[in-house]
């Protein structure tokens, strides 16, 4: 469950609602509260765009690590 309080950590600490994101990142409001409350699966290619939009990466999105700085490009 944690993927899903760090959705919601990041983008209430983005000041942002639901629906101001779900527009940033191309996808519905009602999807996206889907995400953030654990009730639908993340596709790929949408904790890809909200990885590219919070400067992060997947895997802090995912739980996998605490550090919050995207990985280097190649």
């Amino acid at each position: 469950m944690l993927m899903y309080l760090r959705l919601r950590d990041l983008r209430e600490d983005h000041d942002l609602s639901q629906r101001e994101l779900g527009e940033a990142i191309n996808v519905p409001q009602r999807a996206y509260s889907y995400y953030e409350r654990g009730q639908h699966v993340i596709p790929p290619e949408v904790l890809c765009r909200l990885a590219d939009y919070y400067h992060t990466s997947v895997d802090y999105l995912l739980g996998r690590t605490d550090i919050q700085q995207p990985y280097p490009k190649k």
